[in-house]
């Protein structure tokens, strides 16, 4: 039976339509640091807008020119692990089926990200000879996708520190381990995960935010080998037993083929993943015949071309694709138009006090294949931006943790940023006012905001507040409240 105030309110909505607003609930956002890859923190723009930024070319790292690398070298990671960075990848001389005996797992390092080598370890025999830089070899099909990552479960033993998922559909997903990141055993003989196909590379790491191990992995929307390319996840407390795939949704965004995804946690803000994937475009030819023999292009790759896409997630199986265009363009040149170019590798590292890295396979299927660099500024994925007219932002309500209020941004000589703090209603708290605020001008990382002559916001941390922020010419890039 309907009671009486449900019976009004019926009325009351059959009448003037619903009108109810219920509250938001505060997003807990404690010290973490906060970007705008997606609008979690966003309730409205005026005159402002989120752009996409685009990364800078820093050229070739490294040619895939031994006899055991070449042109179809691929499925790239890189580990930034203390002072030296490390990278994985499949090598492969000749074209042939997924996980065939050819392949084998390669390795190079650097203690700058930029200048790389590739040692000798002689840990395999390759053409009669240990005179090599290959950790895995005579072990496909895991060569064929062979994933590591740092393990930062505080629980690991040290044994298991560096972890590593490989196989192709045949094989399932087998897992790895390793002390020292070179010299790699079997986790158990079985597949630790077979519900994939995993023609593609599959990646797992330890999630901080929801102290778990997630794998995000190949599947196709039509099932099997039809439809979309896309990705689904599974999660484990062991690294051992997974729980059964779920896919990922994207959005209010139309299914394109992604050939990788290299979902990881961003290493200034680990609660947010991010997913600088391979968007591949099936018979999308570019280039002709003429011109792909001219470049020595294997005759099966150059109908297609791909670019780099940049989606997010912050767990669960949603990712958030804000922006459908390109991150990383193909390069001038008509190398970067032929199949499978332009494919991201696993992971951004910081390769100086205010550059971080990522990195792309290029010329793809030809004589010069190589690894390419591209750099941008800390956080520097997405920013809200104005104009010199101008424009603000209104957060939602959060509760943060902290006493000072950080900000990455940029501005014109011209140009500024101005905070204030409001309350969960939105309305202004004497003390942290637009008027109070002292204007940030300048280019930096970090910078705190000072309202009158003080930058103390301890006394409104754990309650509910929302943030202003008004830009002039400026873009903010990333806030962060610290202790």
């Amino acid at each position: 039976m309907i009671n009486r105030i449900s019976f009004i309110c019926c009325i009351l909505s059959f009448l003037t339509g619903p009108t109810v607003v219920f509250a938001q609930a505060p997003l807990p956002i404690g010290s973490d640091r906060e970007l705008f890859v997606d609008r979690t923190l966003i309730e409205s723009l005026d005159g402002a807008q989120v752009i996409l930024h685009e990364p800078v070319d820093r050229g070739e790292v490294f040619a895939f020119e031994k006899p055991w690398e070449g042109a179809f070298s691929a499925y790239v990671t890189i580990l930034k692990d203390g002072d030296l960075y490390r990278a994985y990848y499949r090598g492969v001389p000749t074209a042939g089926k997924d996980g065939n005996e050819s392949e084998v797992t390669c390795y190079a390092e650097s203690h700058d990200g930029v200048r790389w080598e590739k040692p000798n370890l002689g840990i395999h025999e390759i053409a009669g000879s240990r005179t090599n830089n290959v950790i895995l070899a005579n072990a496909a099909p895991i060569t064929h996708n062979f994933s590591p990552f740092i393990d930062t479960n505080p629980d690991v033993p040290k044994q298991q520190r560096y972890k590593a998922l490989g196989g192709t559909s045949s094989s399932g997903l087998v897992a790895f381990v390793s002390e020292d990141g070179i010299h790699w055993q079997r986790l158990q003989e079985r597949p630790v995960f077979t519900k994939g196909v995993f023609d593609s590379q599959n990646v797992a790491f330890w999630s901080e935010s929801e102290r778990q191990y997630v794998c995000y992995f190949r599947t196709w929307t039509g099932g099997g080998y039809s439809g979309y390319r896309s990705v689904s996840r599974t999660t484990s407390p062991d690294f051992i037993h997974w729980s059964d795939p779920e896919a990922m949704s994207f959005g209010n965004t139309p299914y394109e083929h992604l050939y990788t995804q290299q979902t990881s946690p961003y290493f200034r803000a680990p609660h947010i993943y991010l997913a600088i994937g391979a968007r591949f475009m099936p018979n999308r030819q570019v280039i002709s015949d003429e011109e792909a023999n001219m470049l020595g292009v294997d005759p099966k790759y150059y109908k297609d071309c791909s670019d780099v896409i940049l989606m997010s997630s912050r767990g669960g199986i949603a990712y958030e694709r804000q922006f459908m265009e390109s991150f990383i363009r193909p390069g001038i040149g008509l190398q970067n138009w032929v199949s499978r170019s332009n494919y991201p590798a696993l992971n951004v590292v910081q390769t100086g006090p205010e550059e971080m890295s990522l990195y792309v396979n290029q010329d793809y299927a030809q004589p010069s294949a190589h690894l390419r660099r591209y750099s941008m500024r800390l956080d520097g994925f997405a920013s809200v931006s104005a104009g010199y007219n101008g424009g603000e932002m209104l957060t939602k309500p959060f509760v943060f943790e902290g006493k000072v209020l950080e900000l990455n941004y940029s501005t014109s000589a011209a140009g500024q940023l101005l905070v204030e703090i409001l309350d969960e209603k939105g309305n202004k708290i004497p003390g942290f006012s637009k008027e109070e605020c002292r204007p940030v001008i300048g280019n930096e990382i970090s910078r705190t905001v000072y309202w009158n002559n003080s930058n103390d916001v301890s006394e409104l941390s754990g309650k509910p507040v929302r943030m202003r922020v008004y830009l002039k010419d400026a873009d903010l890039f990333s806030f962060k409240f610290n202790w």
